[in-house]
Formats: C-alpha cells, sequence, structure tokens
C-alpha cells in the first residue's frame, strides 16, 4: 500500500518587489519567493500539492526552478490562480477540470470573485504502485468577512463561501458518480478564520470529515498563519486552528485509519515566503 502526502499551499500571490521589502534588504518578488517554494517541495515531497494564489509568473518560475533543483518528476496541471502540482513517478492522471466561480451569485448583493482569482481545480489519480485511485480537489474561496462588525466585511460574504464551496462538492461528485465512491480530498484556502460557525453546515455536509479529526497519529492544533505582508515579513501566529486557521482538508470516504498525520509546516525561513504555512496529510491507500 502507498503511503502519499497530500498538501495544500496558499503561495501569495505577490509577485513583484515592493518598495518597503527593498527598503529592509529583502525581496518580494515572484522570483525569488520561488526559491524558497522549491525548497519546501524537497523538504516536504508532497504527491499531490493543490495550490492557491500562484500567479502565472510564479507558475512560470516553478517549472524552471523545478529543472534547477533536479526534481523534474513534478507536473503543474493549470488552474489559473489554484494549479494541481503531482508527482508523474506515483501518480497517473486519469482525468481533470478547472471551474472558475462567477464574479455575481444569484440573490446576493456583491461581487465574490476579486481579479477571477477563486476558483476550483480537480484531478482524479491513480496510483501507479497498487492501481487505486482518488479525487482531489483544490480550492480557493472569497476572502471578505461575514461579520458587520469585522474590517473587512462586506455583504454576502458568509452566504458567497458557502455557495462556492458547495460548487466544489457539485463538480466532486459528478466525478464520484462517474468513478464510484473514490476516497476525495477536498482542500485548500476555504477563507473560514472567524465566520468558521456560519460555515460548519456547508463544510461538513455531504459526509465531509477534518483531516485533523481523523488523522490517527498525530494533528496539529495551529492555524499556520503568520503575519506577513506586502510592508514586509511577520512572526507565526500560533493560534489554535479551529476558530482562526484559513487552510483546510476535508475529507470523504477514505479507509478507516488511513490518515496517519495531519500537519502543518513553519519554519522560520517560510515567513519571506508566504503568510499562509502548507498543510498536509499523510494517507495510506
Amino acid at each position: 500500500m502507498p503511503n502519499l502526502r497530500l498538501m495544500s499551499q496558499n503561495q501569495w500571490y505577490w509577485s513583484d518587489n515592493r518598495p518597503e521589502w527593498e527598503a529592509l534588504g529583502l525581496d518580494s518578488s515572484a522570483a525569488t519567493r520561488m526559491h524558497g517554494h522549491i525548497r519546501v517541495l524537497q523538504e516536504l515531497l508532497p504527491d499531490v500539492l493543490g495550490c492557491q494564489e500562484m500567479t502565472p509568473e510564479m507558475q512560470q518560475y516553478f517549472k524552471f526552478y523545478c529543472q534547477d533543483a533536479g526534481i523534474s518528476n513534478y507536473a503543474l496541471i493549470w488552474g489559473n490562480y489554484t494549479p494541481i502540482i503531482y508527482r508523474t513517478d506515483r501518480l497517473e492522471l486519469v482525468d481533470t477540470e478547472y471551474l472558475r466561480f462567477p464574479t455575481e451569485i444569484e440573490g446576493l448583493p456583491g461581487h465574490y470573485n476579486d481579479v477571477g482569482s477563486k476558483g476550483a481545480n480537480l484531478a482524479v489519480f491513480r496510483c501507479k504502485e497498487n492501481g487505486k485511485m482518488f479525487i482531489f480537489l483544490t480550492t480557493h474561496l472569497w476572502f471578505k468577512r461575514g461579520n458587520p462588525t469585522h474590517p473587512r466585511y462586506y455583504e454576502g460574504s458568509n452566504e458567497a463561501r458557502s455557495h462556492q464551496l458547495r460548487l466544489c462538492k457539485d463538480m466532486i461528485a459528478r466525478y464520484r458518480k462517474t468513478y464510484g465512491d473514490l476516497p476525495t480530498v477536498l482542500l485548500g484556502d476555504l477563507n473560514p478564520g472567524p465566520d468558521w460557525e456560519a460555515l460548519l453546515d456547508a463544510m461538513f455536509d455531504q459526509g465531509y470529515e477534518h483531516a485533523h479529526d481523523l488523522a490517527v497519529e498525530y494533528a496539529t492544533e495551529d492555524d499556520g498563519y503568520n503575519t506577513t505582508t506586502t510592508k514586509g515579513p511577520g512572526t507565526w501566529r500560533h493560534l489554535h486552528y479551529l476558530h482562526n486557521a484559513y487552510d483546510h482538508i476535508l475529507l470523504k470516504d477514505w479507509p478507516a485509519e488511513s490518515i496517519r498525520r495531519f500537519d502543518r509546516y513553519m519554519p522560520d525561513y517560510y515567513l519571506t515566503v508566504s503568510d499562509h504555512a502548507p498543510v498536509w496529510i499523510d494517507v495510506v491507500l
């Protein structure tokens, strides 16, 4: 049975070097930060990585830097700002589809897809070792807050996130109808944060469970978020995951005790790479 590492990573969309970073003797450009993302790839060696906020420039540097680092066994499945990266030596791509979320949602008053970056990217994979298959979807949901007292409040935000999450599940359901009730992972930057309670039903309906609750060997409690901004690198927040995390892994129909580890990666060098720590699971399939 192959052991697989499945990971989500918001890579921070910024592509240029900010003056504030330059004044600190640092470089926030995609060309520089992608070296850090390649380092993460080398250190964690995920079998599948679902990305968010990975700009076209970052995707181009990724391809070049992987070659330079001698890890050309990684392939990228285009998905706008949410590509999927996977190991071609271990996995076969069976099917794939990208969905860009609509900007307007019927019944809601605003626009809920800034620069068209919010969407979902799905892949069906077959393990080369034993032929077993699974469905993998990475997504990035709307980011503004649904609480009127929050400084980033935007009317309809909670409802927009719930709608987008259900679009993801509808997309998955179509592929489960085609390929059977395969083990499924839905992960990404779900942006629940302080609005967690408002999204509970949408997150866990249709039989989905949180990887944190299924891991039998280790599950981190950290939220994996830091205070890095366009003004400069920050510090790790080290807050409890449930009510503060943005990045999550939801699972459906995985074999009992197959989820071994739920973790986040937070080395100090990563504070100049992105504001979201990679989150991953180790599974046996």
